[in-house]
């Protein structure tokens, strides 16, 4: 379903001078400025801004960057932060087929995928976000002991980003086909994943290192 236009979007996208990143390319290789401890997390797709929110309230030492192309969720994102944005805590409203352009290589410690859109139709594979072009972009930024962690609700794409990342050369260090069955406190639960879990629906989660 297609997220209805918010008028007040750009006017609030526009005020958030403190947290809004307009030219990412001018802080490449130097996101850690943003660190207490020297660590740079980037989610990529992140929505409504549920996890990017909660995790750096949670993790408060570490940089946390997020990228959303959606003018109207990141504007959501920022209604949500009004209140409680933290130093730490920069967004990034453009599409992540350009990161390579706004991180240097060896830069991030750790690449969040949650919910990525699964693109469904074979003719929009190359559009997924664990496609082979993307995973080579993600292996030049990431550090050498870095890694990414994807959660998703679509087994489809779970199974087609296993064989992608296996394809490309990467390693499968944790795997999960229902992440919610225990607790996890150190990870964060957005309202859009508690929705699954209350209709019994499993997480699937993994870890890759480049």
């Amino acid at each position: 379903m297609r997220m209805r236009k918010k008028p007040w979007a750009k006017e609030m996208i526009a005020s958030r001078t403190d947290c809004v990143v307009e030219q990412p390319e001018s802080l490449r290789g130097r996101w850690n400025e943003y660190s207490q401890n020297g660590e740079v997390r980037v989610e990529i797709g992140s929505g409504k801004g549920d996890y990017w929110i909660s995790m750096a309230h949670l993790y408060p030492e570490c940089a946390w960057i997020a990228i959303e192309k959606s003018v109207d969720c990141a504007a959501i994102a920022l209604k949500k932060s009004l209140d409680n944005t933290l130093d730490n805590m920069k967004l990034i409203i453009n599409d992540a087929a350009n990161i390579e352009q706004w991180f240097a290589e060896n830069e991030i410690d750790v690449i969040h995928l949650n919910f990525s859109d699964p693109w469904p139709k074979k003719s929009h594979t190359k559009r997924r976000l664990t496609y082979g072009t993307f995973l080579e972009q993600y292996r030049r930024i990431l550090k050498e002991d870095g890694k990414l962690i994807m959660k998703t609700d679509n087994a489809s794409l779970f199974e087609f980003s296993l064989l992608s990342f296996e394809e490309n050369g990467w390693k499968l260090a944790e795997v999960s086909v229902d992440w919610r069955r225990n607790e996890h406190p150190e990870d964060a639960i957005t309202e859009y994943e508690r929705n699954f879990m209350e209709l019994a629906q499993p997480i699937y989660r993994a870890v890759w290192r480049p």
